[in-house]
Parts: C-alpha cells; sequence; structure tokens
C-alpha cells in the first residue's frame, strides 16, 4: 500500500485502482476528485468511485480488498435506494475510498466516456463532464447544485448541452428540471 499517514485517500485509491483493473472491473472516479477535474475544487478527505458492477461482483471484490489488508464493508441499498449497494474501504490509516455498486439512472457508456487522467504514475479514469454534471443535479443537495454550476461554467462552449440534458433526464424528472435551473442563471 501507497499510504503512510492519514489523509491520503488518492493514495489508497491508487491501489484500490489496480485491484479493480485486476480484476477487470470498469470503474470512474466520481465525488470530490471528479469535482476537482471538471473545475470545482473543495476539499474531501475521501475518494469516491462508480463501478460497473453488480453485488455479486462486489463481493468478490471485497475479498480481494480484505486479502490486500483493508477493512472493508459492503451494504445493500434497498429497493427505493439508487445505490443498490456500497463498499466501503479504509486501511490502518483511517484513509477511505467508497465504491459504489452502480447508480441507477446512470448510463453504462459513462463509463466509456470517462476520461483517464495520469496521476502518480498512473492513469486514473474519472466520470465524464456530462455525466459527472447530470449525477450532481440528481444528487440535488447544495454544495452538488455547486458543483455542478462550476463544472458548466469551467466547460464553457464546450459543454455537450444535448448530452448532458439527455443524462439528467435518465436521472428523473428533478434532476431534468434542477439542471435547467442551473441553465438559466
Amino acid at each position: 500500500m501507497r499510504t503512510s499517514r492519514p489523509g491520503e485517500s488518492a493514495l489508497l485509491l491508487l491501489d484500490i485502482i489496480q485491484i479493480l483493473t485486476g480484476a477487470g472491473t470498469d470503474y470512474a472516479v466520481i465525488g470530490a476528485l471528479a469535482a476537482a477535474v471538471h473545475g470545482a475544487v473543495r476539499a474531501s478527505m475521501d475518494a469516491d468511485v462508480v463501478l460497473c458492477a453488480g453485488i455479486r461482483a462486489a463481493a468478490r471484490l471485497e475479498q480481494a480488498f480484505r486479502d490486500a489488508g483493508l477493512r472493508t464493508l459492503l451494504t445493500r441499498g434497498d429497493v427505493e435506494d439508487p445505490i443498490p449497494g456500497l463498499l466501503r474501504l479504509e486501511d490502518t490509516y483511517d484513509n477511505r475510498v467508497d465504491l459504489l455498486i452502480g447508480l441507477r439512472g446512470l448510463e453504462p457508456d459513462a463509463f466509456s466516456r470517462a476520461i483517464e487522467i495520469p496521476f502518480q504514475g498512473m492513469n486514473v479514469r474519472f466520470i465524464g463532464r456530462e455525466d459527472f454534471i447530470a449525477m450532481k443535479v440528481f444528487a440535488g443537495g447544495p454544495l452538488d447544485l455547486v458543483d455542478a454550476r462550476r463544472a458548466i461554467a469551467a466547460a464553457g462552449p464546450s459543454l455537450d448541452l444535448p448530452l448532458t440534458r439527455r443524462l439528467a433526464v435518465a436521472f428523473g424528472r428533478d434532476a431534468a428540471d434542477a439542471l435547467d435551473r442551473l441553465l438559466a442563471t
């Protein structure tokens, strides 16, 4: 493991990505790290990833992470939960990475639209800008909407508005309406 003290969740993320890649599991970094990539820099003590995997695959991955010396907790969402499952991973320094086991409304093509960014000698896959914005308006919290607004502003005219709108609609009417409100301001 690359970590040597608390506050190094981004380094823990690299070890986790190596395990995911070795298992053939597609992923995309989301959350505060993706926000920074898309123009909305903010602090966070953990790292978040969405997986293109189901609960059964997550259970197999959980064992691989345990074998690597990480503490794990796999939880399943109920029928109403937009996140079918969550695999929380922590090292001995309490650095944490949360793996979302899918996300209702997220297109499978989101993983093909992910962008690779070099970090510490590795290529790390981040959720694409339009998918990031759609996810943020779906989450709908005040900080999520700030992240979406900043990503929209940073993108400027290069933002694919038809794609962003289509992705927001896939998350539901509330997400689509939130996007329209952001675009109107």
